[in-house]
């Protein structure tokens, strides 16, 4: 009677849990729909008192993607590797497609414990997990290399250019004394210059190279002075301190959200630890969950479930951090 009435409450369970991921999912879209209507309105008025000069800057735009255009492409696509970006990555991408392809078959050995024959599903859902998994780490953890470098790299410029060095001389002195990322990048931008290319399109390649917006912004600046005129020492002088002030915002957020995080960090951890405790301490007892059939349907629901509230905290984290 009791193994009866399991399927209802593991669909009821279900049913409430995809409710609440639902609901947090309204909310977030309803927050962000607030703010951008708040930015509009705020437009609408400040728009009227300001001054300005019309120009089309592409480069303070983020870089669209058009999709895939080849089969290495389409497999840097699926995998997370980017082809411009093969030599910076610590290991060649086949190696790591090979690795994760092996941990992707751990990954069904041990869910065919559980699923059978359904667990073949497994294996390139897993694959393509684990590689973009690995290469997102790798470029997030560049991009935040070249963040907290950046401020220093415009702060070196301003000192140079005040003493009258001029621009090329102070991006060159940049990247013989900025330390890695930051000197590959302005090292690769004076080697565009020297085969021939303007300083704003090698700038506006660097920005879409490390995908921020504050190298955006950099090339946007170049870009201004160049067209308008200005004081660049003046104008890169108060990026620097925007971008410090950014970075100092960011910082102060992941703070805030720390509690959230270690929450999830624990809430995680603790399903495979206390399962494994138990087992050690009785193992027929835990060996029901993967071979009775009501413990591999209460296995799976717990996968699911812990799954969905994983993905529902690190929503929440990440739309309340800013961008």
């Amino acid at each position: 009677m009791i193994f009866g009435s399991v399927p209802l409450l593991l669909l009821v369970g279900s049913a409430l849990s995809l409710l609440g991921l639902a609901i947090s999912g309204i909310m977030v879209s309803r927050a962000q729909q607030r703010e951008a209507r708040r930015r509009v309105r705020f437009d609408a008025v400040m728009g009227r008192h300001q001054r300005g000069t019309e120009a089309e800057l592409v480069t303070f735009l983020q870089p669209s993607r058009n999709g895939p255009k080849s089969l290495m492409a389409t497999i840097g696509w699926i995998f997370g590797f980017q082809l411009d970006k093969t030599a910076l990555y610590p290991a060649k991408w086949w190696v790591v497609v090979i690795v994760t392809l092996i941990i992707a078959r751990g990954v069904q050995w041990v869910s065919g414990e559980v699923l059978g024959d359904i667990a073949i599903v497994t294996l390139p859902i897993a694959w393509i997990f684990f590689s973009r998994r690995y290469f997102n780490w790798f470029e997030n953890r560049r991009r935040t290399l070249l963040l907290g470098q950046f401020p220093d790299a415009l702060s070196m410029i301003v000192r140079s250019i005040r003493v009258g060095i001029p621009v090329m001389e102070a991006i060159r002195i940049v990247a013989r004394e900025t330390p890695a990322p930051s000197a590959d990048e302005f090292t690769h931008l004076l080697d565009q210059v020297a085969i021939g290319s303007s300083l704003e399109d090698a700038v506006a390649d660097l920005a879409r190279r490390s995908g921020l917006a504050e190298y955006r912004f950099f090339a946007t600046t170049l870009a201004l002075q160049n067209s308008t005129g200005g004081t660049l020492s003046d104008t890169l002088d108060g990026l620097a301190d925007v971008i410090r002030k950014r970075a100092a915002l960011k910082s102060r957020a992941k703070a805030l959200t720390s509690e959230a995080r270690a929450s999830a960090m624990i809430l995680t951890a603790l399903p495979f630890g206390t399962g494994g405790l138990m087992y050690v301490v009785n193992p027929p007892y835990m060996m029901l969950l993967f071979q009775h059939p009501t413990g591999k349907t209460l296995l799976i629901s717990a996968i699911i479930s812990l799954s969905l509230g994983v993905m529902t905290i690190r929503t929440i984290i990440q739309k309340s951090l800013p961008s």
